[in-house]
């Protein structure tokens, strides 16, 4: 039986650690040809032998061009680099303003800009954006900015599949609720009891757990594969129902 991403040349953006490191363990399972990008480059390299490791600060728009100049067949792009703010409207710095609109938002343009137009040449192109349920799908305290921003990414994930559906393109969006993550663990361990704080987190998860890393990149692979054919601008929430 082949397997699904066979013959796929995938592109995966913030690969260090969490949702995209396990993107790239999963699309690499199912045979795709993965190149694994972050500025953590160190956190890398115990990926696994075939995997290809790539510099990359996806903040920076000359690097990001040379990227897609250096890989010119990539036919999937995963944008996976994200930040998470805290904080409400009045507490939010203008710096992590501008983080978060920066590596959140920004991001996607400049990678989509720079890997698209070969997709459309080719007229093959998957791209998946990780967007979040704190969106335009539900509020949450205290998340003023990255709400807004991963709001964004929902809207321009749908603009990008409209504009180019008959270039050959999806682009889908994945909105994972709250993941078991290294990102997580941090904005824990920030509180003056962690063990608590998991525990209302996890009190809070209809399914009584949280989510894991290896469940949305479940969901990636199918996005990425060609059974996902008729699938375009979605939004697929992956939360355990906590937005229902």
């Amino acid at each position: 039986m082949s397997k699904r991403l066979a013959g796929k040349v995938c592109l995966v953006t913030g690969a260090a650690q969490g949702i995209g490191r396990a993107v790239v363990a999963a699309f690499a399972a199912e045979g795709a040809r993965v190149i694994a990008t972050d500025i953590q480059t160190e956190k890398l390299r115990d990926l696994g032998a075939g995997i290809e490791i790539l510099a990359l600060d996806v903040t920076n728009a000359d690097s990001v061009r040379e990227a897609a100049r250096r890989h010119p067949e990539v036919n999937v792009l995963v944008n996976c680099a994200g930040y998470v703010a805290v904080g409400t409207a009045l507490e939010c710095t203008p710096e992590d303003f501008e983080a978060s609109l920066s590596i959140n938002v920004t991001s996607i343009y400049t990678m989509v800009q720079a890997f698209l137009p070969g997709m459309v040449q080719r007229r093959d192109g998957a791209i998946i954006n990780i967007a979040s349920v704190v969106s335009t799908t539900m509020a949450a305290s205290r998340r003023f900015v990255y709400g807004a921003t991963k709001g964004a990414v929902i809207a321009m994930t749908r603009s990008i599949a409209f504009d180019f559906v008959r270039e050959g393109i999806r682009c889908n969006c994945i909105s994972p609720g709250t993941i078991d993550s290294p990102s997580l663990a941090d904005r824990l361990n920030a509180f003056a009891d962690p063990r608590a704080a998991r525990e209302a987190l996890i009190g809070r998860q209809p399914m009584g757990r949280m989510g894991q890393a290896h469940e949305i990149a479940a969901v990636a692979v199918m996005l990425a594969s060609n059974e996902s054919s008729l699938i375009n601008g979605a939004d697929l929430v992956v939360d355990g129902g906590i937005s229902i």
